[in-house]
């Protein structure tokens, strides 16, 4: 995808919503986020509990670790949307 964006673009021409499919509305980036933290809290549940042996402790991580890095990545998606670099 990347090789793509870098072969199709050029400094003359402007994109739009339509014409360049790489954009993405926020919803799309929030249902990516939330894909990705379930399967990144899933490891950091099990990477957790190996290292402290209590899942009550294991889940507390997890469940802190889903909500905060939720959050930075649907920011850190439409910060990169923004940026015409690659596109």
């Amino acid at each position: 995808m990347i090789t793509e964006q870098l072969a199709r673009h050029s400094d003359d021409t402007k994109s739009s919503y339509e014409t360049d499919k790489s954009s993405e509305k926020p919803i799309r980036s929030i249902a990516k986020a939330v894909s990705w933290r379930v399967v990144g809290t899933l490891d950091t549940l099990l990477i957790s509990y190996l290292l402290t042996g209590e899942i009550s402790l294991a889940a507390s991580i997890a469940s802190v670790d889903f909500v905060t890095k939720m959050i930075l990545y649907f920011f850190h998606e439409r910060i990169w949307n923004k940026i015409g670099w690659g596109k």
